[in-house]
């Protein structure tokens, strides 16, 4: 039989400390998280251990909200709280998503094709 891994339980509001809304508004699931310079400070009693390892998981590169989340094995409600934290702190940048394009009109594809051919 093959071990399960073991999921780490942490109940969301002990993530946030107990709060029901972010500090900073405005985070998305698919807002880009990255780190700044800044380390989180050891001192500051608003930032707990969970806040470090977002901090930690962020260093190397940006992720966003869900992939921080999957990787820390928490809710995303939880996970934005740590990062509002963070950003309010100035150890992390926040911004919003890529808006999805827009489909490309067909005509201008035709015609651009048409004038590229016309070209040879």
């Amino acid at each position: 039989m093959t071990a399960v891994p073991r999921r780490r339980m942490v109940p969301a509001y002990l993530a946030t400390g107990g709060r029901s809304r972010p500090g900073t508004a405005g985070f998305e699931r698919l807002t880009v998280l990255c780190a700044t310079g800044t380390e989180p400070s050891p001192e500051s009693p608003e930032l707990e251990a969970e806040h470090r390892r977002l901090w930690e998981l962020l260093r190397p590169g940006a992720l966003t909200v869900v992939e921080a989340a999957a990787h820390l094995r928490l809710p995303v409600s939880a996970t934005v709280f740590l990062a509002a934290d963070l950003v309010e702190a100035g150890c992390l940048r926040a911004r919003a998503p890529i808006p999805r394009a827009q489909q490309t009109d067909r005509t201008i594809v035709e015609r651009l094709l048409v004038g590229l051919r016309a070209l040879r």
